[in-house]
């Protein structure tokens, strides 16, 4: 059964059980513990004397939850969209009953039911979208229930959805890889995301039957070869899709507007609004206060450790690349010994690494106590100080050197437009074990959808990432 059957024959089935159990704990609550209000003996009404306005209830609830489209499967639908929908959905069905209810039965019926169940109704279904939504994305990472995505075009849009397949496991989307005909897209990889080589590859591609979707982004002057791959794709039964090129500008940087039916296209840079910076530096000052007090304690005896470690300074100051291209000293507390740097050219093909970064899992010049806070992150706990100053962020994309930055392509260099991060998207999905190209397509996405609560969100998963220790060496 696919996905589409599945929601719109298993789901109502599903709904219509919750708004029954929702219905029941509402009647426990109103005649057996009596909420807010007693209820005399002579007023109590059997359960079965509601079984009429139940049905009517889950009846009118289901069919609101059709018509606003909350059974039509919908990859990309945000878990608050549905939560919004089945509140919706529940105040119709709950006001047309008291409305048929109350005007059939004046004073018959308790109307404190009819609130506890319009409560628990929303969140009962809100419950159960948030289960469905954990088992799925379950499921998505161990590779089950995904669909197979071939990308016909390695360019700047191709990148864009990139991006949100990296940074939204969630979609179920397992790439497959990357064609296309320009000679150096054709043979590089982005990140994990695999180029294998040109279009004349897709018919051999296509009858492997190993691909479920293709997603054809080539530029407008390819508009007869991509007919072509839309009919072979028809042949073959694969679905396609084909992204509307604009200028091969990312499409979450495309403003729609209409002057008397005509279409207006706005290309807009991909960073954050005036009052969006206002509200980021906000937020990123008062937690800076709030756990540079806290850890006060933690840091100090980071520091007589360190000092008791190895001989040395105990803070780390190196040069990184800040918003704009603008330098500044990055502060953390030591966890290397004193010739690190110097040693970095002896160690380079060991690096673990892809791109312009350097990393090793067990590299040797760590010291005892530096292995130790680099694992649970308190090395990083002084860039607090940077943020402070306005030199980084509390969220944004990870800090680069200027020697990485300077073999950076022209598009990893969008991710500088904002503010570097302690913490970011590339924090909480891999950290060290992302690729380089990775990295940049979860900043550039953080970038183009940035919110408060992405934010909040990403602060918040950070917490578990860092006492696992996850991808931190």
């Amino acid at each position: 059964m696919n996905k589409q059957r599945t929601s719109r024959t298993i789901k109502p089935i599903l709904d219509a059980l919750l708004i029954v159990m929702a219905f029941g704990l509402a009647y426990y609550l109103r005649y057996e513990k009596q909420w807010f209000r007693e209820v005399e003996l002579a007023y109590r009404v059997p359960f079965s004397v509601y079984l009429p306005s139940l049905l009517g209830l889950t009846v009118v609830t289901v069919l609101s939850l059709w018509i606003e489209g909350a059974y039509r499967y919908k990859r990309d639908r945000p878990l608050t969209g549905e939560i919004v929908t089945a509140g919706r959905a529940s105040l119709i069905g709950i006001t047309l009953t008291i409305f048929v209810v109350f005007l059939a039965y004046p004073g018959y019926y308790s109307r404190l039911i009819f609130g506890y169940a319009g409560v628990l109704m929303v969140l009962f279904l809100s419950i159960g979208r948030a289960i469905e939504r954990i088992i799925t994305i379950w499921q998505h990472r161990r590779g089950k229930g995904v669909t197979r995505v071939l990308f016909v075009g390695a360019g700047e849009l191709a990148r864009s959805l990139l991006r949100t397949i990296c940074a939204r496991p969630e979609l179920g989307y397992a790439v497959v890889g990357l064609l296309d005909d320009d000679p150096t897209r054709s043979q590089t990889d982005i990140g994990r995301f695999q180029a294998l080589g040109t279009t004349d590859l897709l018919e051999g591609l296509l009858a492997e039957g190993d691909v479920g979707e293709v997603i054809i982004t080539l530029p407008w002057s390819a508009h007869s070869k991509t007919v072509r791959m839309i009919e072979l794709c028809n042949h073959y039964e694969v679905l396609v899709r084909v992204v509307p090129d604009l200028y091969q500008m990312s499409l979450s940087r495309v403003a729609m507007d209409t002057l008397n039916g005509i279409p207006l296209i706005t290309l807009k840079q991909p960073s954050l609004r005036e009052w969006q910076s206002v509200l980021k530096r906000i937020m990123d000052v008062a937690m800076s206060v709030l756990v540079l007090g806290i850890s006060l304690p933690i840091m100090l005896l980071t520091a007589l450790a360190i000092r008791l470690d190895s001989p040395g300074p105990i803070f780390f100051r190196q040069q990184r690349v800040g918003q704009d291209g603008e330098l500044f000293d990055l502060i953390k507390f030591r966890s290397m010994y004193e010739d690190a740097e110097q040693r970095v050219q002896e160690l380079k093909d060991q690096n673990e690494a892809s791109g312009p970064l350097f990393k090793m899992r067990n590299d040797p010049r760590r010291t005892r106590v530096g292995a130790f806070i680099r694992r649970v992150s308190i090395d990083e706990l002084p860039q607090f100080w940077n943020v402070l100053k306005g030199e980084m962020s509390v969220v944004g994309p990870r800090p680069a050197l200027p020697s990485e930055v300077a073999m950076y392509e022209p598009w990893h260099l969008q991710r500088l437009e904002i503010a570097p991060g302690i913490t970011g998207l590339w924090q909480v999905s891999g950290r060290s074990d992302l690729t380089f190209d990775e990295m940049v397509l979860l900043d550039v996405y953080y970038i183009e959808n940035w919110s408060l609560a992405t934010d909040l969100v990403i602060l918040a998963k950070t917490i578990p990432t860092v006492l696992m220790g996850s991808g931190a060496y």
